[in-house]
């Protein structure tokens, strides 16, 4: 649905903000796009929006050239940039019946379609309330709203979830949980790894203009991360157990915290109730044994180095 190649991008500065990017997003992907600050997200989300020209490379959304073709690009998706504004004076069905009529939708259609996404967005209480004085999760609610109202097959959403409160950051990936079920292709920049995990199911890692690693979330963490950390739990004597954990080959390092003891165990999952029979069977007061998930912000710091471009 969207395919990058060789993309490259350089200011006028002399900045190079993309060196060489490629990636590809397949039709009803939620694909996280996720690099620090000054990586090169909003510059490539701005060219597949067809905002900027690109200085070399391909772009193309559901095989529309985004260059060469930027008007055709721009039915198929709709963009929610980073930072937006609103027009004060406007109720918000006002507002979204604006955008709406700038895609030409006739007017009988521009009702029905402005009724839906304030449906969808939970605005429709809020229809006749003026838009400067929302709330900065109900705005950004507004600007999922503007850019579903040409009802889109892709959404291309550069850091939605910022500035907004944790119960907003939840509405909002509910919110894009059932646009994925609705089957749109929704690409989405982050610089948070670990809020992306729970509903992306592919995930591109940038920096400094190129890419790092490309996958699923999980098999890049069993890439670079292939150790699983587990936690037993004691009534005691945990330091012991800790030292018959480190001597077995399938573990790479043990070590006793109050009555736990925290373990990176390279073996299969398989594997795992054997650990647990052995401890057992040397006397161990042992409560249970877990795995835990991979760190995603550990994974995000040993794969970056905090390089601008």
């Amino acid at each position: 649905m969207i395919r990058v190649d060789s993309l490259v991008k350089t200011y006028d500065s002399g900045t190079q903000a993309l060196r060489g990017v490629s990636l590809h997003v397949q039709e009803g992907d939620i694909y996280a796009f996720i690099g620090p600050n000054g990586a090169g997200k909003t510059t490539t989300i701005r060219i597949l929006a067809t905002l900027l020209e690109p200085t070399a490379g391909l772009a193309s959304i559901a095989g529309e050239d985004v260059s060469r073709y930027p008007e055709r690009v721009r039915r198929l998706i709709g963009y929610m940039p980073d930072e937006f504004g609103v027009y004060p004076g406007l109720r918000i069905w006002e507002y979204l019946d604006f955008f709406a009529a700038a895609y030409r939708m006739p007017k009988a259609a521009r009702r029905r379609a402005v009724d839906d996404v304030m449906a969808l967005t939970d605005l429709a209480p809020l229809r006749e309330k003026m838009v400067e004085t929302l709330s900065k999760g109900m705005r950004q609610r507004l600007c999922l709203a503007k850019t579903l109202v040409h009802d889109p097959k892709v959404l291309i959403l550069d850091e939605p979830a910022a500035g907004l409160d944790p119960r907003a950051r939840i509405e909002f990936r509910a919110l894009l949980k059932t646009l994925s079920g609705m089957g749109k292709t929704i690409f989405i920049s982050s610089h948070i790894l670990t809020e992306l995990r729970e509903f992306c199911n592919a995930c591109c890692i940038i920096e400094r203009g190129r890419i790092l690693a490309c996958g699923s979330i999980d098999g890049i963490a069993e890439q670079l991360m292939p150790a699983r950390v587990i936690v037993v739990r004691l009534l005691s004597r945990a330091g012991e157990a800790a030292e018959l954990l480190a001597a077995h080959p399938g573990i790479a390092s043990a070590a006793a915290e109050g009555n736990t003891v925290r373990a990176e165990f390279r073996g299969a999952e398989g594997d795992m109730p054997g650990l647990m029979r052995m401890l057992v069977e040397k006397g161990l007061p042992v409560i249970g044994l877990e795995e835990k998930e991979r760190d995603m912000e550990a994974l995000f710091m040993r794969i970056t180095k905090g390089e601008l471009a």
